[in-house]
C-alpha cells in the first residue's frame, strides 16, 4: 500500500511517526550506558545500523526526497560539528559526532514530512494542529515548573509564535517538535549526549534541563536549509509550484 495514497491515519502514523520513534528507542539503546557496560564498540553497532536504514528508505522514496535527504545529512554534519564541536552547546557521549546524528537527521526530516503530507493526516490538520500545539504548550511548561527548564520553554513560546503565521508549514513543524522532544528524551536517557544548565552553557540566566524542551527550534534551521537547497537546485519548478498556489488562493 502507498503511504501517501493510504486512506488509513493509523495506518500512515505507524510507517512514519510510530517507526520512527521505534527506531530511536533501538538505534540509541547501541550506544547507551548499557551498552558500554557490555561493549567498546557501541558507537560502532549504532552506526552501522544507522547507515543501513538510511540507504534503505533512501532507495524507498521518490527521487525528490532523495535530495532532501542528502541535503539534511550535509547540512547536518556543518551543524552538528558548529554547535556541538566548536560552540560547545552539547555534548556527545565520546565528546565527538557519532555518524548516526547526521544520517538521522535526514531519518528524522523525511518521516516528519512523509507524515504531515499524507493525505489521510491532512484530513485532520486543524484538528492534529490544535492537539499538538496544546500539548507542546503543556510540555514545556511541566519542564518549565518542575525543572527549571526557563531555557526551552522560551524556545517553545518563539516556535508557537513563528508558526502562528505559518498555516502551511504548521503541521510539518509541530509534528517536527514532538519528535525532536521524543529524540532528546531518549538519547539523553540513555546518555548519549547531554546539555548543560544553562543555555549553552554561556547563558547563566535562563536555567536550562536536560534536554531542553524546546530545542527542536534549532532543527527548524535543518529543514529551512534543506528547502532552500531544492529551491536552489529547482528554481523553475519551485516557480511553477507558487504560481499554482497564487491562481489557487486567487479562485477560492
Amino acid at each position: 500500500m502507498s503511504l501517501f495514497a493510504s486512506k488509513s491515519a493509523m495506518y500512515t502514523t505507524y510507517k512514519t511517526l510510530g517507526l520512527l520513534y521505534l527506531f530511536f528507542v533501538i538505534g540509541l539503546f547501541l550506544d547507551s550506558f548499557y551498552m558500554v557496560e557490555i561493549t567498546e564498540n557501541a558507537q560502532f553497532y549504532a552506526n552501522s545500523l544507522m547507515l543501513l536504514v538510511f540507504v534503505i528508505t533512501f532507495f524507498k522514496v521518490p527521487k525528490r526526497l532523495k535530495e532532501q535527504m542528502l541535503a539534511a545529512v550535509l547540512i547536518g554534519f556543518f551543524g552538528e560539528y558548529l554547535f556541538s564541536v566548536f560552540l560547545g552547546m552539547y555534548t556527545y557521549r565520546l565528546g565527538n559526532v557519532p555518524l548516526y546524528i547526521p544520517f538521522g537527521h535526514a531519518f528524522v526530516y523525511i518521516a516528519v514530512l512523509c507524515f504531515s503530507k499524507a493525505a489521510s493526516i491532512k484530513k485532520h490538520r486543524i484538528l492534529l494542529e490544535k492537539v499538538f500545539a496544546i500539548s507542546i504548550f503543556i510540555y514545556a511548561s511541566a519542564f518549565l515548573f518542575f525543572e527549571n527548564d526557563v531555557f526551552g520553554f522560551v524556545m517553545t513560546i518563539a516556535t508557537l509564535l513563528i508558526l502562528r503565521n505559518k498555516p502551511r508549514e504548521r503541521l510539518f513543524y509541530v509534528t517536527m517538535y514532538i519528535s525532536v522532544a521524543v529524540l532528546e528524551i531518549i538519547g539523553t536517557y540513555y546518555q548519549c549526549w547531554w546539555w548543560p544548565n544553562t543555555a549553552f552553557d554561556v547563558i547563566p540566566f535562563l536555567p536550562s534541563y536536560n534536554p531542553p524542551s524546546g530545542i527542536s527550534l534549532f532543527y527548524f534551521l535543518l529543514d529551512l536549509g534543506c528547502l532552500w537547497v531544492y529551491k536552489k537546485r529547482h528554481k523553475i519548478t519551485w516557480k511553477r509550484m507558487k504560481n499554482i498556489r497564487k491562481i489557487r488562493l486567487e479562485n477560492s
